[in-house]
């Protein structure tokens, strides 16, 4: 890998989705500048920031030194995960069976357990009426999936065998085991896992980028935590 001369736009707010992208950078020791997306503010939908993620969702990035040394932005934690491991050749193998398995933890993430623990997050902590079914639904599909995870690193260190960027999209969604109504005890090698990641000096660094940025908790009921769910949640095609 080249040297990076001129630093990645980073489009960042402090959340599981981008904890992901901050801790590669800082394992990848990679040049970045912070651009707050204040997601309980809006920012995610101003024009500017739609031109490089049309979902209306961060993470994203714009790497002034892409391909053919041309500017590119790129949107989807998963996606920028692996773009960022193909650029730095770091945490994302080249030989494609070593791939393929960092790649089956990836998207497992990304269709399974981000959107289970999001829901139960939701359902457990924002959802304005307490509905038992939504979250006995969502808490127990979290702990099967807990499950699969154990079952793995109890045969592996890590996700994908070695250190990988599988373990960086899965670790921001295991940190906050407590608000997805778990006992991480009950998962003794997952729980292991997530010790030792958490003790790695740049998950460290990528944990802490704008800790300070999330002052409002949405699980307030203060009228700027109100104002922030009626941003975030229920929201139509514009």
């Amino acid at each position: 890998m080249k040297k990076q001369k001129k630093p990645i736009e980073l489009y960042y707010w402090p959340t599981p989705n981008g904890w992901k992208i901050s801790i590669m950078l800082e394992e990848c020791k990679i040049p970045y500048i912070l651009k707050p997306v204040n997601i309980g503010k809006g920012d995610q939908f101003k024009a500017k920031f739609l031109k490089i993620s049309p979902n209306n969702r961060m993470p994203a990035i714009i790497d002034p030194e892409g391909p053919g040394g041309k500017p590119i932005s790129v949107f989807e934690s998963g996606a920028i995960l692996q773009y960022l491991g193909r650029k730095t050749g770091k945490f994302y193998p080249k030989n494609e069976r070593d791939r393929v398995k960092v790649d089956e933890w990836i998207y497992w993430q990304m269709c399974g357990l981000g959107p289970m623990a999001g829901q139960a997050h939701h359902f457990r902590q924002y959802a304005p009426k307490k509905i038992n079914y939504a979250i006995k639904r969502y808490t127990d599909e979290v702990n099967r999936l807990y499950g699969v995870m154990n079952k793995q690193l109890k045969r592996n260190e890590y996700l994908a065998g070695r250190y990988s960027i599988a373990d960086m999209a899965c670790w921001g969604w295991i940190k906050p085991w407590k608000n997805q109504g778990q006992k991480i005890s009950e998962f003794p090698y997952l729980e292991k896992w997530l010790e030792k990641i958490s003790e790695r000096p740049a998950v460290i660094r990528g944990f802490g980028v704008g800790k300070d940025l999330r002052k409002q908790s949405l699980a307030d009921n203060t009228k700027e935590a109100r104002k922030a769910k009626s941003i975030l949640f229920n929201q139509r095609a514009r």
